[in-house]
């Protein structure tokens, strides 16, 4: 296994905890040791001592197995996880857009042959000399059948698809053809298998931590606000298609749909190269080095802020102003800032911002006022959610019972049990509504 390890070019630089990687290396000694035993042989201690070190490794793949749903074959669906997720040159080049013409590509081929030996590795024989089954046990594999939300299923999806084809390719151009069309279809490495982000900061590194359990929601989900939705919609097209477009801010009522629309926008567009990343305002200092690193790639990045507002003790929104428009460096093409927030003006205004007479220190109080608005006007297109009129509470309401299947006896009685939820869980919004039904839907 080693001697084929090392005789890849594209895929050579494997991360430390690569279980491919570690299983070559631990076969290798095992190799070098029977090599200058007398006879050459493992002793008893040096047999045990690599069925100790194989197991290891073996646990090792059964916890990635589990965090990503593996099955059948997890020897298989790892080597196709390291194809799906290492990123180079190569494979970034394909991503989204498919093989190019060039030199690299009898490298990648070449390393696709080897991929596809290291696919069907006979296992048999080191089987036979420790004593061990291991290997045909995760060769042939049952895997407990779990909840969507207990792994990454999107992920999942992808790289068992991508292992099942790859062992029934008859040759290197076979593989080539599958893999480069997989980074063509959903891009490659973390960027690439999943939807959305989070950032984190640990041990002073900046990172993009994949959010793997997202709302499965369709702008058919939101009842209501059609001209709301196309607005973000004909927004979020143009993004998508490298047309001009706007970051966008969508204020109003709390419960209207906001977030949810936005998490529709994910879901609508994710399979054609849409991400999102969630940032916080405390977070907003590192906009910058975020951008920096997804700025080269083939996808279109969404940076999404949720409840966006600001009190006057408050600064960080002069970070968010900067880098929407104002700074040295422009922001990339590929990169637009979508954001919620009850407050129109985000940045809380008091009267005194409203005079230029102010005994506090600050002369200009108007200059102030100006400072604050300039956030807002930062944002190409403001989208107004409001709460609905009692009637159109009522029709949603209906029509989050009609798609959940809840019949009452009436549609009369039905609106009579709405008005009272309403009166005593928080007024008038398409998430009391939703509760609503929820909560018939419960009793049911």
């Amino acid at each position: 296994m080693y001697r084929l390890i090392s005789k890849l070019s594209v895929y050579k630089n494997f991360e430390e905890d690569n279980i491919l990687l570690k299983m070559s290396n631990t076969l290798m000694e095992m190799e070098y040791i029977k090599k200058i035993n007398e006879p050459h042989v493992l002793d008893v201690i040096d047999r045990d001592g690599f069925i100790t070190k194989i197991y290891t490794v073996i646990n090792e793949l059964l916890d990635i197995a589990t965090i990503y749903g593996f099955d059948e074959n997890l020897w298989q669906n790892y080597l196709a996880y390291t194809l799906a997720s290492m990123e180079n040159p190569f494979t970034i080049t394909c991503e989204n857009v498919g093989p190019r013409q060039g030199t690299v590509n009898k490298f990648a081929k070449a390393d696709f042959k080897i991929f596809l030996e290291l696919f069907n590795y006979d296992f048999s024989g080191i089987e036979q000399e420790l004593g061990i089954d291991c290997f045909s046990i995760i060769t042939d594999y049952k895997a407990i059948e779990k909840t969507s939300g207990s792994y990454n299923k999107s992920v999942s999806e992808k790289v068992r698809m991508l292992s099942a084809n790859i062992a029934l390719a008859k040759d290197e151009e076979d593989v080539f053809r599958i893999v480069t069309n997989f980074y063509k279809d959903y891009g490659v490495g973390k960027l690439g298998l999943n939807k959305a982000f989070r950032l984190s900061r640990e041990n002073g590194k900046l990172e993009l931590v994949p959010i793997t359990n997202t709302l499965e929601v369709k702008f058919s989900n939101l009842v209501g606000y059609e001209s709301q939705k196309m607005k973000l919609i004909d927004n979020t097209r143009a993004f998508v298609e490298g047309k001009r477009a706007n970051n966008v801010l969508l204020f109003g009522d709390s419960g209207t749909g906001k977030s949810t629309s936005i998490k529709a926008i994910l879901n609508e567009y994710y399979d054609r190269g849409l991400r999102m990343i969630e940032i916080y305002k405390h977070q907003f200092e590192d906009l910058s080095s975020v951008i920096s690193i997804i700025k080269n790639r083939n996808y279109k990045f969404i940076i999404y802020m949720d409840d966006l507002s600001f009190e006057e003790f408050e600064i960080e929104y002069k970070y968010l102003k900067a880098v929407i428009e104002g700074g040295l460096e422009s922001k990339p093409d590929n990169v637009l800032i979508y954001a919620t927030s009850n407050r129109r003006h985000l940045v809380r205004e008091t009267w005194n911002d409203r005079s230029d007479v102010e005994t506090d220190g600050d002369i200009h109080r108007s200059d102030t006022m100006e400072e604050k608005l300039s956030l807002v006007e930062r944002f190409g297109i403001t989208i107004n959610f409001s709460a609905p009129s009692h009637k159109e509470y009522l029709e949603i309401v209906k029509q989050l019972a009609i798609k959940q299947g809840i019949k009452l006896s009436s549609e009369e009685e039905l609106f009579a049990e709405a008005r009272k939820w309403e009166l005593y869980h928080g007024g008038l919004s398409g998430r009391t509504a939703q509760q609503f039904i929820n909560y018939l839907a419960g009793k049911i």
